[in-house]
């Protein structure tokens, strides 16, 4: 009698379409996730390691791994949530060590099919059931990117982002010269070196203004700015609002899941 092969059972997956503007709060979610550029370019910054992503390139977020994403000009990403478990234990660990993935073309066709799809419409559970595999499949066979050169650096400007840094100081901790390190800085995060630590350090402004009560003028100078001034000058440009307003409207609307 013949025996019946078991039922294909996928663990949880969503999928989603989103774009991202020219800042970013680093965060952590509870779940695995695949990004996936369909146009434009994406900054991002994956424990520490920062890389450009585009259309050959994808990235792997491992749950509980901090990472942030940016871009100044106009994307559209897809984004995959998914069980750890879906990939495999040594596919996961294998991504979770080399987070960059350079897309092979079966699977940037597939991810551009994906992306056409959802602009019709959600993903039904049955359309997820056949792309999942055949996703992670392509997935599976793609070669790593090569590491970014700014990892070293992009670490310890995520960890202590208010010491006094200087182009001198940021290039020495890269072990590039400093005409040198705002070339690379510009080929994979479309950002200077500059750029990227007053992001970094508004960031920690922006969380403190949304979880205390600090006056702004204190904030204004544990985040390294001359004055409030200053600091509302910044805000302005990077949310269209003062730190005042920005308070107001992050804690008005209360805790929420950060996304991706």
């Amino acid at each position: 009698m013949p025996v019946s092969a078991p039922p294909l059972t996928l663990p949880p997956a969503a999928v989603w379409l989103r774009s991202y503007g020219a800042q970013s709060t680093p965060h952590c979610h509870d779940f695995a996730q695949l990004v996936l550029p369909l146009q434009g370019s994406l900054a991002m910054e994956i424990g520490g390691r920062g890389a450009l992503l585009d259309r050959g390139t994808a990235a792997y977020v491992d749950e509980g791994t901090r990472h942030d994403q940016a871009s100044p000009d106009p994307n559209r990403v897809l984004i995959v949530d998914l069980d750890r478990r879906s990939l495999g234990q040594g596919m996961a660990d294998r991504l979770a060590a080399r987070p960059l993935i350079a897309l092979p073309p079966e699977a940037r066709s597939l991810v551009d099919y994906m992306g056409q799809a959802l602009a019709r419409g959600p993903a039904t559970p049955l359309r997820l059931s056949h792309w999942m595999p055949l996703l992670l499949d392509a997935l599976g066979g793609a070669a790593p990117a090569p590491a970014s050169r700014l990892a070293g650096l992009l670490a310890a400007l995520d960890e202590n982002p208010f010491d006094p840094w200087t182009a001198g100081s940021m290039a020495a901790e890269a072990g590039l010269s400093p005409s040198r390190l705002h070339a690379v800085f510009r080929a994979e995060l479309a950002s200077t070196p500059r750029a990227h630590l007053a992001a970094l350090r508004l960031g920690h402004v922006q969380r403190w203004l949304a979880e205390g009560s600090a006056p702004i003028a204190e904030l204004a100078y544990r985040g390294g700015y001359a004055d409030q001034s200053a600091l509302t000058r910044a805000m302005r440009k990077a949310t269209g609002l003062t730190p005042a307003a920005f308070r107001k409207r992050a804690q008005d609307s209360g805790p929420s899941r950060q996304e991706p």
